[in-house]
């Protein structure tokens, strides 16, 4: 699970959405904190580093909230993620809950489409 030249430029995006998503936790704010976490998911679905780690923060996240459904469906992602992404098998956008199909494109945000297009072209 090594971390290419674009897991390294994109991880400190990556990093910034899960601190968000701590601070809204830390203040009761779920629905935004999960958000938050969707958008570590999107900004690092194309490098298996940070790809694994969005999800297994959504996992855990999950089983602080008992949200067993989430919980269950993050199980099936962090394996997904772990061993289809190096192959470039992920739906671009998708924003890795388990309330959407892990098969599914979705748009990108205009702010997260600049910073991915940022990390790729150094």
């Amino acid at each position: 699970m090594g971390q290419g030249t674009f897991g390294k430029r994109i991880g400190g995006a990556v990093a910034a959405e899960l601190e968000r998503s701590r601070e809204k936790e830390a203040q009761g704010t779920l629905a935004a904190s999960f958000r938050h976490l969707e958008r570590a998911h999107v900004l690092g679905q194309a490098s298996t580093l940070h790809h694994v780690r969005a999800h297994v923060a959504m996992f855990r996240w999950a089983l602080r909230h008992g949200r067993w459904s989430e919980a269950r469906g993050q199980v099936l992602r962090v394996v997904g993620a772990a061993t289809k992404t190096a192959f470039g098998m992920v739906p671009h956008g998708n924003t890795g809950g388990a309330n959407v199909s892990p098969f599914q494109a979705m748009p990108v945000p205009p702010d997260l489409a600049r910073t991915i297009r940022a990390a790729r072209n150094g």
